[in-house]
């Protein structure tokens, strides 16, 4: 039970990340169009496009979608958490 944990912990926090050097990756031109960044695309972009949905940029330009999508992430890092500890 606690390698699935692991894994799983690992996992989410890889994924978020993966989702920061995403965000840091707009800042420098031209860096999503490399191979990396349509990679990170590819893997970040589904999870954040329900966040972009219901939270509009900010004055037409600051995103914080990717912001409130870490949050819920770290929220659900934080109740497998607690999941594994009420099991042990």
């Amino acid at each position: 039970m606690y390698m699935i944990y692991e894994i799983l912990s690992t996992a989410m926090m890889i994924y978020s990340y993966a989702i920061i050097i995403y965000i840091l990756m707009s800042w420098f031109p031209g860096a999503r169009d490399s191979s990396i960044g349509r990679f990170l695309g590819s893997i970040v972009e589904p999870y954040l496009e329900p966040f972009r949905k219901i939270i509009p940029p900010i004055g037409g330009m600051l995103d914080i979608s990717p912001i409130v999508a870490i949050f819920v992430l770290q929220f659900a890092m934080r109740g497998l958490n607690y999941l594994f500890l009420q099991l042990l």
